[in-house]
């Protein structure tokens, strides 16, 4: 038997208020999404003018970055042409992110969920996503 370690709807509105909160310090409303350690969304918030178009890469940063534990940027290097993971883009239905801003949720050395950003640059949301990883870890003393 398994004993799994997941996020819960208050570890969620952490990260959501952590990465919501750099948005607006930048001037970039984003989507953020936030899973659980299989990958299955547990909160997702579309700031007022954050893009409609990335609501679905948002949740599928946070997707990518919980069930296969690593952030989506190191896809994004792993994944060009002659690198070993050229074409993984388009596996699981197109839905593996190889573009920055989704980052696993790790606490203790396991992966317990997934925070995805989209609507600014690959960059920004990766800044966004970073500071709401930031805010969830600071509140459990890590």
């Amino acid at each position: 038997m398994l004993t799994i370690k997941r996020l819960d709807q208050a570890d969620a509105q952490l990260l959501v208020v952590g990465a919501r909160d750099e948005a607006r310090a930048i001037g970039v409303p984003m989507c953020i999404a936030i899973t659980d350690e299989s990958g299955q969304l547990i909160a997702f918030e579309r700031m007022d003018g954050g893009k409609v178009t990335s609501t679905t890469i948002a949740i599928d940063k946070a997707f990518t970055a919980a069930a296969a534990r690593k952030a989506t940027h190191e896809y994004g290097e792993s994944s060009q042409p002659g690198k070993p993971a050229f074409g993984i883009h388009s596996a699981i239905g197109g839905r593996l992110m190889v573009v920055g801003g989704g980052l696993p949720v790790i606490v203790d050395g396991d992966v317990v969920g997934g925070i995805g950003l989209s609507s600014g640059t690959p960059a920004q949301d990766l800044q966004c996503a970073e500071a709401g990883l930031k805010h969830f870890l600071s509140t459990l003393g890590k």
